[in-house]
């Protein structure tokens, strides 16, 4: 009888479950921090850190001194005092209010000339675009101080005199051209695809531009607004010029208006002092808090996909 050999078999062999694979380090992004396209060295960061810093603090020193002598004479009682009393018909808490408006007002002419320019100018196709851009452009060359005569007769006739419209006019018409230049440049790095996508599902211009342009433009938009309010907090030429109602001033003006009525004791002195500081106050906060916006509209669509 043979005897049937069974076939060999190896022993099964457990190899080791293999290593996952390594994820490599992520780096940094540069949207993160801006800083990082020009700080490329540990020594460039200490340079540049130290001279923000040596900035900061020499910037800090007015403030530092207008609120350390703000306590000058009544203490607390100087900031109580410039809520409850109006001082030369001139009221703290208004002049906040007309200021609100103010820069309101200015953000929306401004916006909403510039955005729809900044799309014409980078989505549309015309003869005489680049020409028609760089006039704009030429607007920004022209100082505030050159147009006082045209806008007061301009306003005299329009009845516009302690009108916010009155002084929103010529804010805005100074800031328009930095505003196209911004939305234009922003328009400009959007991605063609989205735009011809848009265009190949029969979507017309106003679609294109409420449903794609507008909703990726909204970092530009928001840096936009607040340099709006920025600049308008701090503009004296304009309604000093145009507004003749002491109900009506904004915190620029209260700042000259309260050194001509408050006079030089030390208690009057310590209350100009806190006027100072609390008319800072809201410009302060939107510097603080729209600093975010305006990093982000100036880097955001920097690069174009």
């Amino acid at each position: 009888m043979s005897v049937t050999e069974l076939p060999r078999t190896d022993p099964v062999r457990t190899e080791a479950p293999a290593a996952p694979p390594r994820t490599p380090r992520k780096r940094p992004s540069t949207d993160d921090n801006p800083m990082r396209i020009l700080i490329t060295r540990p020594r460039d960061r200490v340079i540049i850190y130290a001279l923000l810093g040596l900035m900061g603090i020499v910037f800090a020193f007015p403030l530092y001194a207008a609120v350390k002598k703000s306590f000058d004479g009544a203490g607390l009682g100087n900031y109580v005092t410039l809520f409850t009393q109006p001082i030369g018909d001139v009221s703290l808490p208004m002049t906040y209010v007309n200021s609100f408006v103010l820069g309101a007002l200015h953000a929306l002419i401004v916006v909403s000339v510039s955005v729809l320019a900044g799309y014409a100018l980078s989505q549309l196709h015309f003869r005489g675009r680049e020409i028609l851009f760089a006039a704009i452009l030429l607007f920004l060359a022209v100082p505030g101080t050159a147009l006082i005569i045209p806008i007061f007769h301009i306003t005299n006739e329009m009845g516009l005199f302690n009108n916010f419209l009155g002084v929103a006019l010529p804010e805005a018409a100074l800031t328009i051209p930095f505003g196209v230049l911004l939305m234009r440049n922003y328009g400009s790095n959007i991605s063609e695809s989205l735009i011809e996508a848009a265009t190949l599902d029969g979507a017309g211009h106003f679609r294109v531009f409420w449903h794609v342009f507008l909703p990726l433009a909204k970092p530009a938009i928001a840096n936009l607004v607040v340099l709006c309010f920025i600049w308008s907090l701090q503009d004296f030429l304009w309604p000093s010029m145009l507004f003749s109602d002491p109900h009506m001033a904004t915190a620029a003006q209260a700042v000259s208006s309260f050194s001509n009525v408050l006079g030089r004791t030390t208690e009057e002195f310590g209350r100009y002092n806190a006027s100072l500081v609390l008319l800072a106050v809201p410009a302060v906060l939107f510097v603080v808090f729209g600093l975010r916006f305006i990093v982000n509209g100036l880097t955001s669509g920097s690069t174009k996909d």
